[in-house]
């Protein structure tokens, strides 16, 4: 079975801090899992192309455009990858309409690993403060660590502790991906529906089965 990672950026500029970093997570995170031998389908999703789309849909409720196949694609992947810019001191607007326009229901179960980008690492408790709770709200399962990068650990001795936050964080992601059976997606997708209100099994003998 092919497992999907969704992973969104919220950058701003092209090139971007934020991709750069979704990039190295998602490389990471991929590279484990093909070396255990799983197949991996990897979608970029780029908020900002997206931008007049969530707007429309903050306006009208409803997603259209290529807004309307991103939000699809993360909520039937089996692990999402967020990274946001920080815009005083929180997530971007757009990175958090993007979440907002997806179904409460969508991430249930569904590993996150977070991480945003900023000019200082004065910055980095928003992964703690904005990103995690944000996540925890819609019921995901969000990897214990999160990943800050800020301009100077891009590119100077400093990035080898960058790149042991992002080795740390894909091993989590991974881990928590070889736990999960069945997959989120397929949990959200499985409903149980009684048609005849008739055939509603007895309580008693319910607690009873799960007893022996």
């Amino acid at each position: 079975m092919t497992l999907s990672i969704a992973v969104v950026t919220a950058g701003l500029s092209d090139p971007s801090s934020t991709r750069l970093l979704a990039d190295r997570l998602v490389a990471e995170s991929a590279g484990l899992l093909e070396a255990s031998g799983r197949d991996v389908a990897v979608d970029m999703i780029e908020l900002r192309p997206l931008a007049h789309n969530l707007a429309d849909f903050m306006l009208t409720g409803f997603a259209s455009g290529d807004l309307e196949g991103a939000l699809a694609s993360v909520a039937r992947a089996d692990a999402v990858i967020a990274v946001s810019p920080v815009f005083t001191a929180s997530y971007s607007g757009m990175f958090k309409m993007f979440f907002d326009a997806l179904d409460n229901d969508a991430l249930d179960g569904t590993p996150v690993l977070i991480a945003a980008t900023a000019g200082t690492a004065r910055h980095s408790l928003v992964l703690e403060h904005a990103l995690r709770p944000m996540f925890a709200y819609l019921r995901a399962v969000v990897v214990p660590t999160a990943v800050f990068a800020a301009t100077e650990d891009f590119g100077s001795t400093s990035d080898g502790a960058l790149t042991g936050r992002v080795q740390r964080a894909a091993r989590q992601l991974v881990a928590l991906l070889a736990d999960q059976a069945p997959s989120p997606a397929e949990r959200r997708t499985t409903k149980v529906t009684i048609d005849n209100p008739e055939d509603t099994p007895d309580f008693e003998d319910m607690l009873s089965a799960l007893s022996r």
